[in-house]
């Protein structure tokens, strides 16, 4: 009976019956699933509201302070709640910095951290219902024993690091 059984076996399989393959043999025809769907299309982006321009140098009269001479405008970041801070790169010590922003808004300011030193200067009242940051001059030593400065973003940007950073939140209305 099992001789049978297997003569059987071997016929139906003769006849060309289709065995399951778990995984399709190289040289087999695999059954292809449809190509995914191309992603929907987005409506264009809005352009930026007037005056958020992040690549555009602000101008002293719009921060409501002067800028330190010869330094570089780098970017400007959204502070949230229609505040924009702007980030300027200079070649200029962080004393020096220091000294001129004291001369110019006739103030001494404080320095908030020793290292790495960091001073900041208040130039305007604070509203925690309308901003979300205090409006004010902050600048930053980024030159130390670990680190050359901040990198320039700007490809073959001179400097190629910046010693000192200064951080500008405008004047309210400004």
């Amino acid at each position: 009976m099992l001789g049978a059984f297997l003569v059987a076996g071997s016929m139906l399989s003769s006849q060309g019956q289709p065995v399951p393959q778990p995984f399709p043999r190289p040289g087999s025809q695999a059954v292809q699933p449809p190509p995914p769907a191309p992603p929907p299309t987005q409506p264009p982006a809005a352009a930026a509201p007037r005056g958020t321009d992040t690549t555009a140098a602000p101008t002293e009269a719009m921060l409501g302070v002067p800028i330190f001479p010869g330094a570089q405008f780098l970017t400007s970041y959204n502070a949230g709640r229609g505040q924009r801070y702007y980030i300027f790169g200079s070649a200029a010590s962080f004393v020096d910095l220091v000294t001129y922003y004291r001369a110019v808004l006739k103030q001494k300011g404080e320095l908030v951290y020793d290292v790495p030193a960091t001073h900041e200067f208040d130039v305007g009242k604070f509203n925690d219902e309308t901003m979300a940051f205090p409006p004010g001059v902050t600048i930053k030593d980024f030159q130390s024993d670990i680190s050359q400065g901040f990198p320039n973003p700007r490809p073959g940007g001179q400097p190629a690091r910046f010693p000192t950073i200064i951080q500008i939140v405008p004047v309210a209305g400004k």
